[in-house]
């Protein structure tokens, strides 16, 4: 079986002890990440189903299609699976910001050096 996930060419995803896999979204444009989360087996299968990004939400305990209420959908232009097949890259085209907060990613804020300070790396665009 291991020999089958990690070379062969069926999608054999390794779901963790509570059924979820880690998912990275990037834009497909420029590469930058977008947002980190998580999928069940549900959650993969409608992804691959509809080219739109779902997840499977740990708060809420359900499945979340990203948009669903802010309208920012993310389309899935290409969607690969590292080698041990326990983790998913989706490539998106985004229809909005991918953080809830409002921003284009979920990964604005740096880590100052003195490990303790946070700075948002779009204010200079601001």
């Amino acid at each position: 079986m291991e020999q089958d996930r990690e070379k062969g060419a069926r999608l054999l995803p390794r779901f963790d002890a509570a059924g979820l896999i880690t998912a990275v979204v990037t834009d497909h444009r420029t590469g930058e990440v977008l947002m980190l989360a998580h999928m069940n087996a549900e959650a993969l299968q409608a992804t691959v189903a509809t080219g739109e990004a779902t997840f499977f939400s740990r708060s809420r305990n359900r499945l979340w299609k990203k948009g669903e209420t802010s309208g920012n959908v993310m389309r899935v232009v290409e969607a690969r699976i590292d080698c041990d097949q326990d983790a998913v890259w989706l490539q998106c085209e985004p229809a909005g910001p991918a953080c809830h907060t409002g921003q284009r990613s979920c990964f604005y804020r740096r880590i100052e050096s003195d490990g303790e300070t946070l700075e948002d790396v779009h204010s200079a665009e601001k």
